[in-house]
């Protein structure tokens, strides 16, 4: 029988869609950043170009969601705490990271509804765990 992408034998990276779905999620969160205003104090915090980070958070979840490890072949003993350590990163700042990659995963709609929210809800607590006043 072939496994289809609700099988709970797949990763959560294969479940969710893959890269395209990952790289799609990340277009929608960088959009949303640029564009509303309630995500501008997330944007400041960033540089003028988001193209790099763009490429990066991709490849990021991918492997974090057991896919390809590209971002952790380039960045040897990196986590996103370590990455983002030099920032002073507070409560609103994590809130609107978590709120605006919550829309960016509901936009892009995944196809398995389950493994999308199980996503947001994981990337929210991360983004809130990293805030540090």
């Amino acid at each position: 029988m072939a496994s289809t992408a609700a099988d709970p034998g797949l990763s959560p990276y294969d479940r969710i869609g893959g890269m395209a779905v990952f790289r799609a999620i990340t277009d929608r969160f960088y959009d949303l950043m640029e564009a509303e205003p309630g995500f501008a104090a997330l944007r400041a915090i960033h540089a003028a170009d988001l193209a790099p980070m763009r490429a990066s958070l991709p490849l990021f979840l991918a492997g974090w969601a057991g896919g390809p490890r590209d971002w952790w072949d380039a960045n040897p003993g990196k986590c996103m705490m370590s990455m983002h350590a030099p920032m002073v990163i507070g409560q609103d700042v994590a809130r609107q990271w978590a709120d605006a990659m919550a829309r960016a995963i509901a936009d892009v709609a995944p196809a398995e509804r389950e493994m999308a929210e199980a996503l947001s809800a994981m990337l929210t607590r991360m983004a809130l765990g990293m805030a540090r006043n």
